[in-house]
Order: structure tokens, then C-alpha cells, then sequence
């Protein structure tokens, strides 16, 4: 997974509460068995008219916001079903960071897990953020995460918290099965000292099949 330390990004602003999971991917496209290709489908209802044909009334289709990396989103972003692709699309489409006010839980931990970061800001920075982005073409924010600032080049800085040990995933590039990796050579230290225990010992299976005669 790719580090994350700072990133500069064109902001695309999604003006709608509650933006829920089924909504980024809907059901039937939750059989694919890779991560490829989701951004083309994330919100498709949105974004699509019959045909899959662009509509020109949903705000990511504006020429304006092509190319966004950094989505400006209302409170509980991510609600609803559990679904991982969510993230999936969201990374797959270009965005980076994610800013709101608030994120359903699942949804947020599932961000670290694929290299997003959601930031937390307040209703009122969000609304700031908001109103700047729609007032300038072409409107910049900056993301550092080692410093935890979003700030753009009229001077404005925002702070966010973030759990340290999630910090660290994103500053370093791990994921689970990374941060497990980390400690490969004590798991199979310890697979192989288990694996001499277990010869001295009949397998269960023979033991309970022996007792059953």
C-alpha cells in the first residue's frame, strides 16, 4: 500500500448527508473478486442516466472537478452496509483524503485499510471548506498528515485529530495483512517450535476415531 504523507489535491464537494455505501457501490457489482475497476462505478446512480450515459446534473460529471483527488462530504459519510468495495471505489475513482464532519465507523476503518484518509473537521470548517470550493474554480486544499493540517494558499489551516496507531499505518503504508508482516519472523519462530509439540501428541481425529470402535 502506497505511504501517505502529504498530499495537494483539486477538492470535489458532495453536498448530501447521510451518503451511505450502497449508494458509492450499489449490490450488483459486489461479485467482482478484485479491487480493479470500481471507480468507474462509484456512486452510479449519481452519476449515470440510462445508458450509463454522464449526467450533467451530478457534480463529479462537471468539467471543473475532473481529475478531484480530495472529496468534501457531510456528516455520516459511508453509513450503511458494511461493504469494503465502498472504499475500493472511492480510492479507484482518485481520491486520496476525504473530509467531513463525521464517517459511520466501518467505513472509516476500512479507509485506513486501503490507504484513504478520512479527516475529521467541524461542521463549521466543513461548511467553510464548502463555500470556498464552490467559489473558486480550481479550488486546492493540502493534506499533511504528519503535521494533521489541511490548509489551502489564502492562508487558511484547519487541524484534525487521528488515532496515532492509524497514523502511523497510512505514514508507513501498511495495511492488516502489512502490519502483520511486520512480525513474520516471531510467527514463524513460533510455528516452528509448535510444530515439534504437536508430533508428541496423537491427532484428535485418530484418538476419537480409535475410541468409537
Amino acid at each position: 500500500m502506497q505511504p501517505f504523507t502529504t498530499h495537494a489535491g483539486l477538492v470535489a464537494p458532495l453536498d448530501r448527508v447521510n451518503v451511505d455505501t450502497d449508494q458509492m457501490v450499489p449490490k450488483q457489482f459486489l461479485k467482482a473478486l478484485t479491487r480493479e475497476g470500481f471507480g468507474r462505478i462509484l456512486f452510479y446512480d449519481w452519476r449515470y442516466l440510462p445508458g450509463e450515459k454522464p449526467n450533467p446534473q451530478f457534480v463529479l460529471n462537471f468539467p471543473r472537478y475532473q481529475g478531484a483527488s480530495v472529496l468534501l462530504a457531510r456528516a455520516n459519510f459511508g453509513c450503511g452496509s458494511s461493504r469494503e468495495h465502498a472504499p475500493w471505489g472511492v480510492k479507484d475513482y482518485g481520491f486520496r483524503v476525504i473530509l467531513a464532519p463525521s464517517y459511520a465507523d466501518i467505513f472509516y476503518n476500512n479507509c485506513f485499510k486501503n490507504g484513504i484518509l478520512p479527516a475529521i473537521l467541524s461542521e463549521e470548517q466543513v461548511e467553510e471548506l464548502f463555500k470556498r470550493t464552490e467559489k473558486e474554480e480550481g479550488y486546492t486544499l493540502t493534506v499533511d498528515l504528519p503535521k494533521q493540517t489541511v490548509s489551502d494558499k489564502h492562508g487558511l489551516c484547519y487541524k484534525f485529530e487521528i488515532p496515532p496507531a492509524r497514523k502511523e499505518f497510512l505514514l508507513q503504508g501498511l495495511d492488516d495483512i502489512g502490519t502483520t508482516l511486520q512480525h513474520e519472523a516471531s510467527i514463524a519462530a513460533y510455528e516452528k517450535s509448535h510444530a515439534a509439540t504437536a508430533t508428541m501428541f496423537e491427532p484428535l481425529d485418530v484418538k476419537y476415531a480409535s475410541n468409537s470402535r
